[in-house]
């Protein structure tokens, strides 16, 4: 019945409505922003379980976040992304203000492209499209097994395949490279997402080796990741954003991989934390600490395996355990689709599959370089989809007030 209301609310409230997009800004909290725009914090966040506050501390920096106001300049609805897939909902109804969080509503196109080099392949590909975001997903992947600099000439062909979220008709989120190829010395030299989200090279060999196997040792996984579930017996849709490992209080916590210190200090929800950014766009948190090791501060630079802080229970916590977060890009992943300690070698029925799907990944990147495909430039749609009710989209004028490049 609560779904059914919603609903109806959504349907007869954006239309006529004011719609603004803005970018969540470096050192905004979500208590700051509610206080900013003179939001009750009672409803919106003190009321608020556990698992929602925690949540609210997941809102990145960069982030596109969505304002609806009424006739009388009130605002009525507020969507601000989580990540992908999830997002937080607040709304106005009979004078009162309600949180929720709903599944963001985009949709995914295979696009892809076919350029010469002129200069490099980052700086080529953002000429040809625009986006950095492109370029640093096709250098990054190769980095491991290529040299641009040695090798690379003028004239060189490369192409790649992805997948692009939109929402609002624009790019959402990263693109999600599915196979790329750079001719050099006239040899081509491709790589493959594989099924487990993983990228190999032609003879089924793991290129990516970066973070510690557990930041925690000895310690026990208490709950994964999840990006969204919806909850029967709450009604809600959740989300976890990292991995618990439950372990005594006081175990050392190690840091996952070489990088810098970004943040050191208290939150409300996750209480001691710790963020350092890596190479790659990589960021990892590590929440809920009992203390931090003396001499980690703001800038210093560490290496991997170094104590950073001991296991806690600070924050919204109900027992000693680490909550360890990985982003890329600003977009929470799954660190135990990711941390590794060595590269990974496809055998057997693994390795079949693999070579069914390089050889559905070749066919597809030969019949773009034959057609020579062109980078195609989406036209900005004046539309923006907040939820699918019934497979129809409820829609409203946006007016898009930030920078979206």
């Amino acid at each position: 019945m609560k779904r059914l209301f919603i609903l109806f609310l959504f349907t007869t409230s954006l239309f006529g409505s004011h719609v603004e997009t803005f970018r969540w800004s470096d050192g905004e909290t979500y208590l700051s922003f509610l206080e900013r725009n003179k939001l009750p914090l009672k409803p919106l966040y003190y009321n608020l379980d556990e698992d929602e506050q925690q949540l609210t501390e997941e809102i990145l920096s960069g982030v596109n976040y969505h304002l609806s106001k009424n006739d009388n300049g009130e605002l009525s609805q507020i969507f601000i992304p989580l990540n992908d897939e999830l997002q937080i909902h607040i709304y106005k109804h009979n004078k009162n203000y309600f949180f929720e969080t709903i599944p963001i509503v985009s949709e995914i196109k295979t696009e892809a492209f076919v350029l010469k080099i002129d200069h490099s392949p980052y700086l080529d590909i953002i000429k040809e499209t625009g986006s950095k975001k492109l370029a640093t997903i096709f250098v990054n992947s190769f980095k491991s097994s290529l040299n641009f600099k040695r090798d690379l000439k003028k004239g060189d062909t490369l192409a790649m395949i992805y997948e692009q979220k939109y929402r609002l008709g624009k790019p959402f989120s990263m693109p999600k490279l599915k196979v790329a190829m750079i001719e050099m010395n006239g040899k081509k030299n491709f790589i493959y997402l594989n099924d487990d989200d993983r990228f190999y090279n032609e003879d089924g060999n793991q290129l990516e080796e970066f973070l510690l196997a557990t930041p925690v040792r000895n310690a026990r996984i208490s709950s994964e990741f999840t990006k969204r579930r919806f909850h029967p017996i709450l009604n809600k849709y959740r989300a976890h954003l990292g991995v618990d490992y439950a372990a005594s209080s006081g175990t050392p916590v190690m840091a996952a991989g070489d990088g810098r210190v970004v943040f050191v200090g208290e939150s409300r929800g996750y209480g001691n934390m710790i963020k350092i950014q890596h190479s790659d766009d990589y960021l990892t948190l590590y929440a809920h600490l009992n203390s931090f090791k003396k001499g980690v501060r703001g800038g210093s630079g560490i290496r991997q395996g170094e104590v950073i802080g001991y296991v806690g229970s600070s924050g919204l916590s109900t027992g000693p355990h680490l909550h360890f977060g990985l982003y890329k890009d600003n977009d929470a992943i799954d660190p135990l689709r990711v941390v590794q300690l060595a590269t990974k070698k496809l055998q057997g029925r693994e390795h079949s599959a693999f070579l069914k799907l390089k050889s559905n990944y070749n066919e597809s990147i030969n019949l773009h370089l034959k057609n020579e495909t062109k980078f195609e430039k989406e036209s900005n749609l004046d539309t923006a989809c907040y939820f699918n009710n019934g497979g129809s989209c409820v829609q409203d004028k946006l007016q898009d007030t930030a920078n979206n490049s």
